[in-house]
């Protein structure tokens, strides 16, 4: 195989091994499954199917065993370390030998690789949770009474926050988020802006008159959702977060999504995403396919106000509002 022939065939085979539910490799005297040893010696023969996309992968993996041995056999130059299952010394892992590597090593014999080797597609996805990973809430949903307080506690939580001084002193007052308490749907921006800082309500300027439009497209009324941003305050001239002020922002938006346990969450923009995945990865990378965090389903697209500036990707977070219906089962 030439170089990027293999590449493609490791990742082709780890994103098998994800899907078969394979987060730890066997010890030398067990077998995988027999599908897998199929499609691995069908790799190895030169008859492939059409690649498979890499999916994103939960992060950390259990064991954190497909990380590292994507890493060990990113390059085929790479090797793997003699071990008490590997009597020979250590030699390049070709294609013909990479389903007994495989079957032979466990996951504390692979050798240890720092987070900057590992390739950067591999690394940035990794840290992207997938829907399989979903994780209970941290407390009970409780009534409708208690969420209708819960809100209001927070809400008192985030008109006292003085941890911003960059934006503390400018702004007119803070953003908390408005909406029913029992919700399906969660809409999470990225911060105020200025009509949004006067009124104290998110989304009323003219990104907002455009989220009313595709909520209405989609079959959604505003107030059947929950809109709410990263950031409470306006920052200054509206410019972008930094991390620094999302963090200081994170205990709120984390309890506010806590508190309501909706279904769905949407993400609007870069900030948002980011914010709630703890990814870098771009908006054309993460949109399409759904994210978990917690027991929500995660939508990434663009961010009204970016559409504004660039009408010609309006097409796009159409595909995914109708992706969202299409899960809703209410795409006609």
């Amino acid at each position: 195989m030439e170089k990027n022939e293999w590449y493609l065939a490791t990742k082709q085979l780890l994103t098998h091994l994800q899907r078969s539910g394979i987060t730890r490799l066997p010890k030398a005297h067990q077998t995988l499954p027999d599908a897998v040893i199929a499609w691995g010696q069908q790799e190895s023969s030169g008859h492939t199917t059409q690649p498979v996309p890499l999916e994103p992968i939960a992060g950390p993996v259990k064991s954190n065993l497909v990380g590292q041995l994507a890493t060990t056999i990113s390059n085929p130059q790479q090797t793997i370390t003699a071990s008490s299952n590997i009597s020979s010394p250590a030699r390049p892992v070709s294609d013909a030998s990479l389903i007994t590597a495989v079957t032979a090593v466990t996951a504390t014999q692979l050798p240890a690789v720092a987070a900057t080797q590992r390739p950067a597609t591999v690394t940035a996805v990794s840290q992207v949770p997938v829907m399989d990973e979903a994780t209970a809430w941290a407390a009970p949903k409780g009534t409708s009474a208690e969420r209708i307080e819960s809100l209001r506690i927070l809400s008192g939580e985030v008109k006292a926050c003085r941890k911003c001084s960059d934006i503390v002193c400018r702004r007119q007052q803070t953003v908390f988020g408005i909406g029913p308490e029992e919700v399906r749907f969660v809409m999470l921006g990225e911060a105020p802006g200025a009509e949004e800082d006067r009124t104290g309500e998110p989304f009323v300027g003219p990104a907002g008159q455009l989220l009313d439009k595709i909520l209405v497209a989609t079959g959604l009324k505003r107030d059947e959702v929950y809109i709410m941003n990263t950031l409470k305050c306006r920052p200054p001239n509206n410019r972008t977060p930094t991390e620094i002020e999302v963090e200081n922002c994170r205990p709120f938006f984390e309890s506010q999504i806590e508190i309501l346990q909706p279904e769905y969450i949407i993400c609007w923009g870069n900030v948002a995403s980011r914010a709630l995945l703890k990814t870098t990865e771009s908006i054309g990378r993460l949109r399409g396919r759904f994210y978990r965090y917690q027991q929500a389903k995660v939508l990434v697209t663009y961010h009204p106000s970016y559409l504004l500036r660039n009408p010609d990707a309006k097409r796009q977070t159409w595909e995914d509002m109708k992706f969202l219906m299409r899960d809703m089962g209410t795409l006609k």
